[in-house]
């Protein structure tokens, strides 16, 4: 059991996707809500971001040095100099009532992205993976209200996914040669316990790191399951865990403020902020996208 440091008070209301450059030392993340690219400067404490047009659900960088984007309208080549973005794949659903939420690339570089259909009422969102300008929905998945957790295994042939509104975390055989998925089988029920889903990562030892949204907590699990640690927040909604630092031994992890009493927010200062961990076991380089 491990408690959290937060490193950035920056009271966003829905910071998610953090991804650590071991180029520049830098950890990017976004915040959905109010829509911006972040880069954050652990040694200097500096955050530069990027004003987004819509609602930013999650980022990659890429074999290029640029940065892609599901933005709520599709997935984006990010122009940060001077802000014209250009459509990858457009959105294959009513961005009214949708949009995109966790995504990364494989262990390959290939781009997958989940969606998120926000009344919640209904199993319509999707996990796709960007093929050229094509986004394919992965049906062995089915429908999910709100695709989370979404990580590989170290030899990228184990792939990782949840709804969050199901307690389930499912694992699938990965074909690292097709992107085809395979052997769907349920991984972490949660049930039980309540715990629900959010971000997720994998460490360099196959163990699988995941933010239970609402709980306040990050839990280390072993390839078998086995509940490993825990490493508590003074908030409530951690997003998503990722490893960065020199080493990659640092846990950083992106929390949000929305939907937050007042009451809450009194007893939770920091909620929205960005925190950080100490880890023994590294993580894994985060993949660049190749396309």
């Amino acid at each position: 059991m491990t408690d959290a440091r937060c490193i950035l008070d920056g009271q966003f209301d829905l910071a998610e996707s953090p991804v650590w450059s071991a180029a520049l030392q830098r950890l990017w993340f976004v915040d959905i809500n109010r829509p911006a690219l972040h880069r954050f400067d652990p040694a200097s404490g500096r955050d530069e971001s990027w004003p987004m047009p819509e609602s930013i659900g999650c980022v990659a960088q890429a074999a290029d040095g640029g940065m892609i984007a599901a933005l709520r309208n599709g997935i984006y080549r990010l122009d940060l100099a001077g802000g014209q973005h250009r459509k990858i794949a457009g959105a294959p659903y009513d961005p009214m009532e949708t949009r995109f939420n966790d995504g990364r690339c494989d262990r390959q570089g290939r781009f997958w992205a989940g969606s998120m259909f926000e009344p919640r009422k209904e199993p319509v969102g999707a996990l796709y993976r960007l093929d050229g300008e094509r986004l394919i929905p992965q049906e062995i998945v089915g429908g999910v209200s709100t695709s989370n957790a979404l990580a590989w295994s170290p030899d990228g042939t184990t792939m990782y996914h949840a709804d969050t509104n199901s307690h389930r975390v499912h694992a699938h055989d990965y074909d690292i040669r097709t992107a085809e998925l395979s052997n769907r089988r349920v991984f972490l029920d949660l049930t039980a316990t309540g715990e629900r889903p959010d971000g997720a990562t994998v460490d360099a030892a196959g163990n699988y790191w995941v933010a239970f949204y609402g709980a306040g907590k990050v839990v280390q699990f072993a390839p078998d399951g086995r509940r490993l640690r825990e490493i508590l927040l003074p908030v409530k909604a951690p997003t998503m865990p990722c490893f960065g630092g020199p080493e990659l031994k640092t846990l950083y992890i992106t929390t949000a403020r929305q939907k937050h009493t007042a009451e809450e927010l009194a007893a939770m200062p920091l909620a929205g902020g960005i925190f950080a961990a100490d880890v023994e076991t590294p993580g894994l380089p985060e993949p660049l996208f190749a396309g």
